[in-house]
């Protein structure tokens, strides 16, 4: 495959986006990750603000995502509308999250009694399903270049 058009060109191709969100859900985890190190360890010093840290460290990996995604992965929105794309794509990932939540709070359940591991074990199996959900929901609900562009000013 020529690497101009895995990485440079635009493109409809589903594998070729696919690849390159990995990429840019990989930075965008990474973003996360770190701010939420950042922010309870150095910012807050390990006071009961997890939940904060978490949360604005979300938000920054969500508009990094974003950026990323609509600069080099998506070019074709169904909505002529930045501030509703953006909503958009935000509200897929709070779903993304949510069964984040759920799949982790299942495997605690079911598996706290068993083994130790089992949030490694949650973690890697809700990323992956999460992850998955993220990209093909943004593919073809937010971002399908055979739709009709709605109403409004890009």
């Amino acid at each position: 495959m020529n690497l101009k058009k895995l990485f440079v060109e635009e493109t409809d191709s589903t594998f070729i986006q696919f690849f390159r969100y990995c990429f840019v859900g990989g930075f965008a985890t990474v973003v996360d990750w770190g701010l939420s190190v950042l922010l309870f360890y150095y910012v807050f010093g390990e006071t009961l603000v997890a939940p904060l840290c978490n949360g604005l460290s979300f938000a920054a990996g969500l508009v990094v995502n974003y950026c990323l995604s609509t600069f080099w992965i998506f070019k074709n929105s169904k909505t002529n509308n930045r501030l509703l794309e953006f909503l958009s794509f935000a509200a897929i990932g709070v779903v993304g999250l949510l069964i984040t939540l759920g799949i982790t709070s299942l495997f605690e359940f079911m598996l706290a009694n068993s083994t130790s591991l089992y949030q490694i074990i949650a973690k890697v199996v809700s990323t992956a399903v999460s992850f998955l959900w993220n990209f093909f929901a943004r593919k073809y609900l937010l971002f399908n270049k055979n739709s009709e562009k709605n109403n409004g000013s890009k």
